[in-house]
């Protein structure tokens, strides 16, 4: 006879009952492939009454979700309120301190309490898991703390969110502005109750600082990483960006230096030829890079009812198998506290300037970069536009302190009307 496994949901939005239709769906399927049956003791969300579209008739109710990851009856329970603390970390600190496995989609939550979690659930001898919490769909987090867990990761970079690479897309393909697009996925329901966790860079740097955790072996450090949104990308950026060969998409990237940790959130230009180029709509892609395995990537719906249900059966199911990883890969208390540093790798830059359309200002830009030590790979300067004259620019690979050393030093001639778009050109 196969054994049981009883879960208890807190939180019935689109995850929630994505999971429950799994469930209600699957039962037979996911007893075979893990010899253990799986099943639903109680749920708790805001609304008792409201109508999902699934039946939660059989289960049982908790209005406090701290009283549901506490029951009797529950052997896992599942986190999918969201929210970095409120009920959400009461209930799973809660839960971990009953004996009780975790799985959750939490990444704001695991981003600035990881640590204290994983020390919590790995000395109670509980699962934390959250497969879910990173690009949706896409296996990240299983892929780095067993698939690839033999070897030593150099890089991760990835387009993380699904609904600034949607923004940046339809930019580019509808010739809209910004703010138009913006307004667009706000009637659609893309963006969160507070839009800048999306085109903040907030949203995904929650998942970066949770892969760079397991891939370098360090206590997540979300106040470390280095965040610049998609707020100033016009649709002239996106134009330039296309006809110099490049696209624009917000792109994580982490790495250890050999002084400390580098995570950067930030709009980047690829070349068109490259994997993540290729990336349209809402879609998430992840390249990580071993000394071993080489280059891998991942690609998949980054978010949505199916594949973030997918991934949080997924670790259902593995905790049924009776697998017992460490939350970040490695046992928690041997994660050490990395220098928080933006990255020593040197790159090309992209530069936009709207210049005072004056004598000598151009002259006054290229000597600022010159004395920085900032070479110039190529220059275009577009027709007059009421009295600025816009002025693009790539440089050659530079380090971005003495990048950033140089744009100081044009703003403080006082010909760029603006201060300058600067975006890193990552040639993956």
């Amino acid at each position: 006879m196969a054994k049981s496994l009883r879960l208890g949901i807190a939180g019935l939005g689109t995850v929630g009952v994505g999971l429950i239709k799994i469930i209600q769906d699957n039962a037979d399927m996911l007893t075979m492939r893990t010899g253990t049956s799986i099943s639903i003791s109680a749920v708790s969300a805001r609304s008792a009454g409201k109508d999902r579209g699934v039946d939660i008739a059989a289960y049982a109710w908790e209005d406090d979700p701290v009283a549901l990851a506490t029951r009797d009856d529950v052997d896992v329970f599942v986190e999918l309120i969201g929210g970095d603390a409120g009920p959400a970390l009461a209930a799973t600190e809660a839960a971990i301190a009953a004996g009780k496995h975790v799985v959750t989609a939490n990444k704001a939550m695991l981003a600035l309490h990881g640590q204290a979690l994983a020390l919590a659930a790995e000395d109670a001898g509980v699962n934390l898991r959250f497969e879910a919490a990173v690009a949706g769909g896409i296996p990240i987090i299983k892929s780095l703390t067993e698939g690839l867990a033999g070897n030593n990761i150099t890089r991760i970079m990835g387009v993380m969110n699904g609904t600034c690479n949607y923004i940046l897309t339809r930019m580019e393909t509808a010739g809209l502005s910004y703010d138009e697009v913006f307004e667009e996925a706000n009637q659609l329901g893309y963006l969160e109750a507070d839009p800048n966790l999306d085109v903040g860079g907030i949203d995904a740097a929650h998942k970066l600082v949770l892969l760079s955790a397991i891939a370098f072996g360090t206590q997540v450090d979300f106040d470390g990483a280095v965040l610049e949104g998609i707020g100033r990308i016009t649709i002239e950026d996106i134009r330039a960006a296309g006809e110099m060969g490049y696209r624009i998409k917000l792109l994580g990237v982490t790495q250890m230096t050999d002084t400390g940790l580098s995570q950067t959130m930030r709009p980047c230009l690829v070349p068109q030829s490259s994997p993540l180029a290729q990336l349209d709509g809402g879609t998430n892609m992840i390249v990580v890079e071993g000394d071993s395995v080489g280059q891998v990537v991942l690609r998949g719906a980054g978010a949505g009812e199916g594949p973030t249900a997918s991934a949080v059966i997924g670790d259902v199911m593995d905790i049924a198998r009776g697998i017992n990883i460490p939350v970040f890969g490695q046992p928690a208390n041997t994660l050490k506290s990395a220098p928080a540093v933006q990255t020593a790798v040197e790159s090309p830059f992209y530069i936009r300037l709207n210049l005072r359309d004056e004598a000598g200002a151009m002259a006054q830009v290229s000597t600022a970069l010159a004395d920085a030590g900032v070479s110039i790979d190529r220059m275009r300067q577009d027709g007059q536009q009421d009295a600025t004259a816009p002025v693009l620019i790539e440089t050659h690979p530079t380090s971005r302190q003495t990048l950033n050393a140089a744009i100081k030093a044009i703003e403080v001639t006082g010909v760029a009307i603006h201060s300058p778009v600067v975006l890193r050109i990552e040639n993956l």
